[in-house]
């Protein structure tokens, strides 16, 4: 991956529904070798998809809860399990494995506190293995950024 790959990704990041020609301008590549780099990107893995950015808000949930979990035992079958139940649960964003006091970091997006309440009690408490949950409520965002910052470079 070199300096135009890593333009090209910034670029998409920043606005997914560029047309190619105008991606190419951005990068200052022309359209045909543009493409064969994105396609690449795209091929490699680099480039997973592309997704509309929907305000949380207006969609109708306005809650973000981060949601810290401890596990009673770290046994690979605890471990699956919890991962396993984890990921049927839409309204759980993103689930992060944890090095700390905690295992697991979980964001949540809900409709109210009353429906945060009916979550835990009634999926969450229900998974198996769980030795403690601790729910930190965001009162806003100050910054939610889509875009990769510049890896360094070896020197």
């Amino acid at each position: 991956m070199d300096d135009i790959d890593l333009r090209i990704i910034r670029e998409l990041q920043a606005d997914g529904r560029l047309t190619n020609q105008e991606l190419a301008d951005r990068v200052r590549l022309s359209p045909s070798p543009c493409l064969r780099r994105v396609r690449r990107l795209e091929e490699a893995g680099l480039i997973r998809g592309y997704t509309a950015m929907v305000d949380q808000v207006a969609y109708g949930l306005p809650i973000t809860v981060f949601v810290r979990i401890r596990l009673e035992r770290h046994t690979a079958e605890a471990v699956a399990v919890f991962e396993e139940h984890v990921a049927l649960i839409e309204h759980i964003q993103d689930c992060y494995l944890m090095a700390g006091s905690s295992d697991y970091l979980l964001r949540v997006v809900i409709e109210s506190l009353e429906a945060y309440e009916r979550l835990v009690r009634n999926r969450v408490h229900a998974i198996p293995g769980i030795a403690s949950i601790e729910s930190s409520f965001a009162f806003g965002s100050v910054k939610q950024s889509r875009t990769y910052p510049r890896p360094a470079r070896p020197r």
